[in-house]
């Protein structure tokens, strides 16, 4: 018995019994060594995949090699335990192209979007994306991963806040915390900016849809659901990310062509500093944009003032006179205000039109005005639309000069005029902002934030106090 023990012994401290288990040691040593190397590399930058066909999926990142500046790496999830399932190639290629080509016929997408795909399928939309105009588009196939490195699961997409116009992916419903993933999406995605989820739908009828979207809106945080619709054998859910704070606007894609943003962005560094209103702004000297740009050749001047009719006199005298002159010597003025009781100061004067605009009491509460036949203003109802006003009113060739205060509910026009493109007609602002005046709300509390980020838009804006 003794016997039988001490040759146990000896075979597994010298026996082929100890070399397999050093060897299975060392295996397993050095698998926890490799594993965290390679998530090292595949997340050490993001990838862009190139239109290139391999096989019947093109570039399908579940499928096929990776190109890594130059070297071909297999992804991970390919090797071991994915993450991401595989879907048919035809499948997913003719749902992906549907998608997009859907989001371009209700003009929520255009090919001069910068586009990022994530997670399975990112190989097939991006060269969907190309074959539809698409130049400037990315995609990740890593998200998420386990990090042996750092213990945990990755959520973290390696790009800046506010970076994309369009973000796609359809790896909800395949990864473990899927509210991770739409936070992810959401901070990639610029204010206004369009994200699309392919989730798979219960069945076909509007309960079905509505059952797979709702999982998708509960995520979101700071985006609304725009658009449901049935997509082959899954569910699209479309979001925009609100564009309701002042330090939206830096972040927001204006259209390619704006005529204003374009001509004034070599001018922009003429542009008066920026003042503390704490540190007082008596000697704030306001650089006018026609002392940088002839405007002579403009079709008409129109000057338009929301909301502060008190300072229509003052500044028509002050800046608009000294200032501003066309040869064709036309000019409009505009007030656009709620308040009819000071009217007949500057109403009745020639060339001055009043536009009757309810809506910019806010909360308070106004009777309805009983006008004076001889001022002949234009009056709308409650619902009045102030972009299709304004589009009615400029055209291409008129200098326009806004000036308007900043309370929210004149804030809210300018949001819809950047929403709606029609800021690019604007060619100059002039904005009275005090975080102490007007305002109970945080969107138009920061106006240092306010001006910054108009500026960075390329919108020459002034930091006006008033006359």
């Amino acid at each position: 018995m003794k016997m039988g023990v001490k040759s146990l012994k000896w075979q597994i401290l010298h026996g082929s019994l100890a070399r397999r288990l050093f060897l299975r040691a060392c295996l397993f040593a050095s698998a926890l060594a490799i594993v965290p190397l390679v998530e090292i590399v595949r997340d050490a930058r993001s990838i862009e995949p190139f239109a290139v066909n391999i096989g019947d999926c093109p570039f399908d990142v579940s499928s096929n090699p990776l190109l890594f500046r130059g070297d071909y790496l297999r992804p991970l999830s390919a090797l071991a335990f994915p993450l991401f399932g595989a879907l048919p190639c035809k499948d997913t290629e003719d749902s992906t192209i549907r998608v997009f080509r859907e989001l371009m016929e209700m003009d929520l997408l255009d090919n001069g979007a910068k586009t990022l795909c994530v997670g399975v399928g990112s190989g097939t939309a991006i060269s969907a994306l190309r074959e539809l105009g698409f130049s400037d588009a990315l995609g990740v196939d890593r998200h998420p991963f386990f990090s042996l490195l750092r213990k945990r699961f990755i959520y973290e997409l390696d790009f800046k806040e506010n970076s994309f116009d369009f973000v796609f992916s359809r790896a909800l419903d395949k990864v473990s915390v899927p509210a991770l993933l739409m936070l992810e999406i959401e901070r990639a995605l610029r204010p206004g900016g369009i994200g699309a989820i392919l989730v798979g739908a219960h069945d076909y009828n509007s309960g079905g849809l509505i059952r797979s979207a709702t999982p998708v809106s509960s995520f979101l945080k700071s985006s609304n659901v725009v658009h449901v619709s049935a997509i082959n054998s899954y569910t699209l859910v479309v979001f925009e990310k609100r564009f309701d704070t002042v330090s939206s606007f830096e972040h927001y894609r204006l259209p390619d062509e704006c005529p204003s943003v374009k001509n004034n962005r070599p001018l922009m560094k003429n542009l008066e500093p920026l003042v503390d209103e704490n540190f007082g702004h008596c000697e704030t000297q306001l650089s006018y944009l026609p002392k940088f740009m002839n405007i002579s050749s403009r079709n008409r001047l129109i000057y338009i003032n929301i909301g502060a009719g008190q300072y229509v006199s003052s500044s028509i005298e002050n800046m608009i006179k000294p200032f501003y002159t066309v040869n064709s010597r036309a000019s409009d003025v505009y007030v656009i205000d709620h308040d009819t009781s000071a009217l007949s100061a500057y109403v009745r004067k020639p060339g001055i039109a009043f536009v009757y605009h309810p809506g910019l009491a806010g909360n308070n509460t106004i009777s309805h005005p009983d006008f004076d036949e001889d001022l002949s203003m234009p009056m709308y109802a409650e619902g009045f639309d102030f972009v299709h006003w304004f589009k009615g009113t400029v055209i291409s060739g008129d200098f326009v000069v806004l000036m308007m205060n900043a309370r929210e509910v004149e804030l809210k026009l300018l949001f819809e005029l950047f929403k709606s493109g029609a800021i690019c007609l604007v060619d100059e602002i002039f904005l009275r902002c005090s975080d102490s005046v007007d305002c109970n709300t945080a969107i138009c509390k920061d106006c240092m934030t306010l001006f910054k980020g108009l500026r960075n838009s390329g919108v020459f804006v002034h930091q006006w106090w008033g006359f």
